[in-house]
C-alpha cells in the first residue's frame, strides 16, 4: 500500500516528536518539579500547535501546589492559571476524567476540545490538560504523545520528590548524630576532668604540657586560616606565594598550568581554583591524561558517536560535555598523544569540539586547568608537546613547591594528618613525639605529600601509643640529609633514576603493573621496572597502603 507525502511526513513528523519528548528526561535530572512542569508545557504546546496547555501539581511534590499555563503565541491575551484551572476543574469531575471533552473556551469565544490527563501512576500528584479549537483535537497519535509525555513527566516529578524525601531524611540523621556526637564530647570532657582531678603531680604537669601544645597548635591554625585552601595546609612563604597566585586567579576565568613534582597537590590546587570561581556551582571534572590508553583519550574527553570505532555501541558524552559550564582538570597533560593535542587547542581557540566519529561542532563553555609533573620546555624541543598548546595553557602558571622546600610546614602536615588518620582508625592521640618531627624534617620526600600521607596512616595503624611516632625503617635512608651525600656521575644517575622511581611507586601506593602503576606512569614495561627496583634495592612494600 503506498502512502501519500503528507501520510509520509505526518508519520515522520510524529516520530521526531516522539524522539523529543522520550528526551525530556535528560533535560530534568536533578531538576526542581516547576522545571519540570515548565518544560513539558513549552514543549508540548510547540509540537501539538495547541492553544492552550494547563497543568497543575498536588501538595505531595516538593514546592507545591504548583499551577502553570502557557498560551500559544498567536494568542494575544493573557490568562491566570488560578482562573484557567477554576475554568476547567469544573468540567473534569470524573475520575480518571474523560479522554476528550469540548468545552466552553477558558481563553476567548465559542468551544475548544481538551485532553485531560492525570499524572501519576500509585498515586496522584497533578493534572495536564491540553486545549485546541480544532475540532479533530486530540488524534490518536496526538493522544499517544500525550500520554507519553505525561508518563515521562510523572516519573521526572516522582523522582525530584523522592530526591527531597532522602535528602529530608538525610538531614535528619545529620542532627541526630550531630546531637549524640555533642552529648558524647560532654561525656568524654566530664570523664577526662574527673580522671585529671585524681591523677598525681606528674600526671597533672604532663596534661598541662599537652594543654599548652595543643592550645599552641590551635592558635597557629588560627593565624594560618587565612592561608589554608580545603585540605591545603601550610603557613610557608612558598605555600602563601601558592595561595596567594590561586586567590588572584580564581576569580578569573583563565586558563591555568600548575606545574609540580608528582605527589605535591596539583589537584587539591586546581580544586582550590575551581571552588573560588564564579563557576564554583558547576561540575569539576578530574581526568588523567596518562591514565588510559592514548589511542582512546580523544572519546573521553571530546565524546563519540555510535559505530565511531569497534566498541561504540551507542553514542556517550565526554568530559568536556559533563563539565559544561564548570572547570574541567586535565591532569598529566603533558602525556596527551599529538593529534589530541590539535583538538584541545581548537577548544580552548574556538570553544567548540566535535565527539569521535561526529561533524556536528559542540560549544564549550569550560573552564580548562591543565597539571603536568614533566618540563615541557623539555616536551616541546624533543617534538613530544606543540609550542603553540603550552602558550594556550600556560596563560597563568602556578608552580606547587615540593616538601623539601617547604620544610617549616611539615609539623602542620604532620599534625593536620595524625588528627585525621587517628579519627578515622577510631584512636586517640594526644601528641607527636619530638624525634619523629625531627626525622620527618630531615627525610627527603621523593614522593611528596602523598608519600607523607601514606607513612603517616600506616604509622597510625600501628601505633599503640597515645604518642604518635614513625619507624625510621619505613623513610628511606638514602633519602635522608640527602645534601651530605657526594659520588660519582654515575653513582648520582643512579640515586637520581631511584628517586624517580620511589617518586612513581608513592605515587601508585606501590603498584607495578596496570593502567594507573608505576610502570605506566613511567612509560617502561612493568618486568623493566621490577628489574630496577631489584637493581636499586628499593622496598617497594613501603609504598604500599595497608
Amino acid at each position: 500500500m503506498e502512502h501519500t507525502a503528507d501520510e509520509i511526513g505526518r508519520l515522520q513528523g510524529c516520530i521526531n516528536n516522539l524522539i523529543s519528548v522520550l528526551a525530556l528526561p535528560a533535560i530534568w535530572s536533578g531538576q526542581e518539579p516547576a522545571y519540570i512542569l515548565g518544560t513539558l508545557l513549552d514543549a508540548l504546546l510547540g509540537m501539538l500547535r495547541l492553544d492552550f496547555i494547563y497543568a497543575q501539581l498536588t501538595d505531595s511534590i516538593p514546592g507545591s501546589p504548583i499551577e502553570m499555563v502557557r498560551l500559544a503565541q498567536r494568542r494575544t491575551s493573557a490568562a491566570e492559571p488560578q482562573q484557567m484551572g477554576q475554568a476547567l476543574n469544573r468540567w473534569l469531575t470524573g475520575d480518571p476524567p474523560p479522554a476528550r471533552l469540548v468545552v466552553p473556551n477558558p481563553i476567548g469565544r465559542g468551544e475548544v476540545s481538551i485532553a485531560p490527563l492525570r499524572l501519576g501512576l500509585l498515586d496522584e500528584v497533578g493534572l495536564l490538560v491540553s486545549g485546541s479549537e480544532r475540532a479533530d483535537f486530540p488524534t490518536e497519535i496526538e493522544m499517544l504523545l500525550l500520554r507519553v509525555a505525561a508518563n515521562q513527566a510523572t516519573i521526572g516529578l516522582q523522582e525530584a520528590r523522592d530526591i527531597t524525601e532522602r535528602k529530608r531524611a538525610a538531614d535528619i540523621l545529620e542532627q541526630r548524630v550531630d546531637e549524640r556526637t555533642r552529648q558524647l564530647t560532654a561525656v568524654n570532657e566530664e570523664l577526662r576532668q574527673a580522671r585529671v582531678t585524681l591523677e598525681k603531680a606528674f600526671e597533672e604537669i604532663k596534661a598541662l604540657k599537652d594543654r599548652l601544645y595543643h592550645e599552641n597548635v590551635a592558635l597557629r591554625e588560627e593565624i594560618d586560616r587565612t592561608w589554608m585552601f580545603e585540605e591545603i595546609v601550610g603557613s610557608s612563604r612558598a605555600m602563601r606565594a601558592v595561595l596567594s597566585r590561586v586567590a588572584k586567579v580564581a576569580p578569573t576565568d583563565s586558563t591555568v598550568l600548575i606545574t609540580g613534582e608528582t605527589g605535591t597537590g596539583k589537584e587539591l590546587i586546581a580544586r582550590a581554583i575551581h571552588n573560588r570561581s564564579n563557576r564554583a556551582g558547576q561540575a569539576f571534572v578530574a581526568f588523567n591524561c596518562a591514565g588510559i590508553p592514548p589511542s582512546l583519550i580523544a572519546a573521553e574527553l571530546f565524546g563519540h558517536e555510535k559505530g565511531a570505532f569497534t566498541g561504540a555501541q551507542q553514542r556517550r558524552l565526554g568530559r568536556f560535555e559533563l563539565g559544561e559550564g564548570g572547570t574541567i582538570f586535565l591532569d598529566e597533560v603533558g602525556e596527551l598523544p599529538a593529534e589530541t593535542q590539535i583538538a584541545l587547542l581548537r577548544v580552548i581557540q574556538e570553544r567548540e569540539f566535535e565527539r569521535v566519529g561526529g561533524s556536528q561542532p559542540i560549544s564549550a563553555n569550560v573552564r580548562i586547568i591543565a597539571a603536568t609533573n614533566r618540563n615541557l620546555q623539555d616536551a616541546i624541543g624533543a617534538g613530544a608537546f606543540r609550542l603553540d598548546l603550552f602558550y594556550r595553557l600556560n596563560v597563568f602558571p602556578i608552580e606547587v613547591p615540593p616538601l623539601r622546600e617547604r620544610r617549616e610546614d611539615i609539623p602542620l602536615l604532620l599534625e593536620y594528618f595524625v588528627k585525621r588518620y587517628a579519627d578515622k582508625a577510631g584512636k586517640s592521640l594526644r601528641s607527636v613525639e619530638k624525634k619523629t618531627i625531627e626525622l620527618f624534617k630531615s627525610y627527603h620526600w621523593p614522593g611528596n605529600i602523598r608519600e607523607l600521607q601514606n607513612v603517616i596512616e600506616r604509622s597510625v595503624i600501628v601505633c599503640e601509643s597515645e604518642i604518635f611516632s614513625v619507624d625510621e625503617n619505613w623513610l628511606s635512608k638514602a633519602s635522608l640529609e640527602p645534601h651530605r651525600r657526594s659520588g660519582t656521575l654515575s653513582e648520582m644517575l643512579l640515586e637520581q633514576e631511584k628517586r624517580i622511581i620511589e617518586s612513581a611507586l608513592a605515587e601508585s601506593k606501590g603498584r607495578i603493573a596496570g593502567r594507573f602503576g608505576a610502570a605506566a606512569n613511567l612509560g617502561i614495561p612493568s618486568s623493566t621496572l621490577e628489574s630496577k627496583i631489584r637493581t636499586l634495592k628499593i622496598k617497594k612494600t613501603r609504598f604500599m597502603s595497608d
